[in-house]
């Protein structure tokens, strides 16, 4: 990482390791892959296909956000970083700082392996700030690398005085946390931030991802009254039979019906009962090692047995998703300064590792979203966080189109490979939607994209964006709904929201699968909104004011730069009405230095 000077801030005020793992595997950047790098289309390193406003450092490899927080007017986020190559490996903690959490400036890494606890491996964690205001960061180190060896250790900054925290210590009673008699040492990993309770004793919690057996996925708690010293709570937080549960985070959430965040780490029993009167729900997510993704439950917390109870008995089967697409090993954190609560989630690459090779980097972080509670109770929203549009630059609109069945209409008058779409459809009749009568399908939103993707003719739907398309479409990626009417009739229709990159680009040697995921809503109405945040090799999208959410990542070979198109389609047999459609072209921010 390349630091960049204040003066200059004032003045602007995959499948490879990409299916092998995030952030706890190590890949061989070996020779082979090296000589595959020579041979890698040139459409793959045009400097057009990186992010313009997400975020990512100058280059290299980047995986698992950590630890972020906000202080004496910084927002800090820390990351999983090679600051030697564009595959994982040689692992240390960037550090990046903002203003604003869209403008960014690169600091040095923060936390390197420099103790034996750390010697082999610095691994994902978290923030706490403690009741001085002092912010802790615990994380993960490898202390013996021929069993991958996992231990918790803790660091502090070096002066407290510092709003960009550019030096962290370690304490020398470092690990503070080791796996001792029936926990296994080689699935031991990524505490969580610490809180209080009321209700707990004046004890500080965390919790730490683990395996039982073979397939039980558990969260630990660790308890302790100086943060020096912790001890394992008997039984675990909760526990299910999904694998590996890497990056667990736990928070609780208001239910008052607004976008408000609760802190978690204040000490004071007012503030702690405060919070148990006005946030009596809480998030419990995981993300899952062998499955490749994150999901999340919502149900209460009883601090004085230790246990969380979710509130849908099915939740660990039935997986709610932050995001459907890819996204992965995500965090989340309380902002005090705006009082609510914002996740950060890591979006691998989908081409090659030696086409990462090639273009010198690899990985970038989803846009941060504000989270908050559905009025439902039953599951998160999720929206790109307000600042994003301070972005938004040229726009244009369009309103009351119908698009008739089979028609398409482009969206011209600005550029679109890096923009922000929202947009209003009305379909005026749902009686033409498809059954949904294939017991194979029903309830695997993803397999029932497959088959029914883009250009599949249907009744209502498919309908939405083709984003980043070539001018005669021959590339393009798909956004779009569906609706079918339940198979046995009776109940609400359902309702398939899809990234369908199928078409995205002409380079053969992609992963291009679809993401999907069913959206909760009442569409009795006809009505539906979607919002599209394109950018360059990324589509970031979110259903029905943010209750499905998919992020997929393409690399188109012609729809680059200038040469990228925008266009509403419906390809179904019923009219589809634009009610009002806004698109912005998106300015660049200062990125790292980049």
């Amino acid at each position: 990482m390349r630091v960049v000077g204040m003066v200059a801030w004032a003045c602007i005020w995959l499948l490879l390791l990409q299916l092998a793992g995030a952030s706890h595997v190590v890949y061989d950047e070996n020779l082979e892959v090296e000589a595959a790098a020579a041979a890698v289309p040139p459409s793959i390193v045009d400097p057009l296909l990186r992010t313009g406003y997400h975020f990512q450092p100058r280059k290299n490899w980047i995986n698992d956000p950590n630890a972020p927080l906000y202080y004496k007017g910084w927002y800090h986020i820390f990351y999983q970083y090679n600051p030697k190559g564009a595959v994982w490996g040689n692992i240390v903690w960037g550090h990046s700082v903002s203003r604003d959490l869209i403008n960014w400036v690169a600091l040095k890494p923060a936390i390197e392996p420099s103790i034996p606890s750390d010697k082999y491996g610095c691994w994902s964690g978290s923030a706490t700030t403690l009741p001085d205001g002092t912010p802790a960061i615990m994380y993960t180190g490898v202390n013996r690398p021929d069993v991958n060896y996992q231990v918790q250790n803790i660091a502090y900054p070096r002066n407290k005085s510092d709003p960009l925290l550019r030096e962290w210590v370690k304490p020398s009673h470092n690990p503070i946390i080791v796996p001792k008699a029936g926990v296994n040492a080689t699935q031991f990993r990524d505490p969580t931030t610490a809180w209080r309770h009321a209700d707990g004793g004046g004890h500080w919690r965390l919790l730490i991802g683990s395996l039982e057996g073979a397939a039980r996925g558990v969260a630990y708690v660790y308890r302790s009254r100086d943060f020096k010293r912790w001890t394992r709570v008997r039984r675990p937080l909760h526990s299910a039979a999904t694998g590996m549960w890497e990056c667990p985070d736990f928070y609780p959430l208001s239910t008052a019906g607004r976008r408000m965040g609760v802190e978690t780490s204040s000490s004071s029993a007012a503030a702690a009962g405060s919070r148990r009167r006005q946030a009596n729900k809480y998030v419990l997510k995981n993300s899952l090692d062998l499955r490749r993704y994150d999901y999340y439950t919502i149900g209460t917390y009883d601090p004085a047995a230790e246990r969380y109870v979710p509130d849908d008995p099915a939740g660990d089967e039935r997986h709610l998703r932050y995001d459907y697409g890819n996204f992965y090993a995500s965090k989340t954190f309380y902002d005090p300064a705006k009082r609510r609560r914002i996740l950060w989630g890591w979006a691998n690459e989908s081409d090659t590792a030696a086409d990462d090779v090639a273009k010198g980097w690899a990985g970038i972080q989803a846009i941060p979203r504000t989270v908050w509670l559905d009025p439902s109770g039953k599951q998160l929203l999720q929206w790109p966080i307000e600042e994003v549009e301070a972005l938004r630059g040229k726009s244009v609109t369009l309103k009351n189109r119908v698009i008739k069945p089979g028609q398409h209409v482009e969206v011209t008058g600005i550029q679109t490979a890096q923009a922000d779409v929202e947009v209003s459809f009305e379909v005026p009749s749902l009686a033409g939607a498809e059954a949904l009568d294939d017991p194979a399908l029903a309830g695997d939103a993803q397999r029932l994209c497959g088959a029914r993707g883009a250009a599949v003719e249907g009744g209502v739907g498919p309908f939405g964006l083709w984003v980043l398309a070539s001018a005669n479409r021959e590339e393009r990626t798909a956004v779009f709904f569906r609706v079918f009417r339940p198979a046995r009739g009776g109940g609400k229709p359902v309702v398939l929201m899809c990234t369908d990159p199928c078409k995205s680009s002409l380079d053969p040697n992609l992963y291009q699968p679809t993401f999907a995921g069913f959206v909760d809503t009442d569409i009795s109405n006809g009505k539906i909104s979607l919002r599209s945040l394109i950018d360059r090799s990324v589509v970031e999208s979110f259903g029905a004011g943010g209750k499905t959410c998919i992020l997929s990542r393409v690399y188109p070979s012609l729809a680059i730069g200038k040469n990228a198109r925008l266009y509403v389609f419906n390809n179904g047999k019923a009219d589809v009405k634009v009610s009002s459609l806004t698109a912005w072209e998106m300015k660049k921010p200062l990125m790292n230095g980049a």
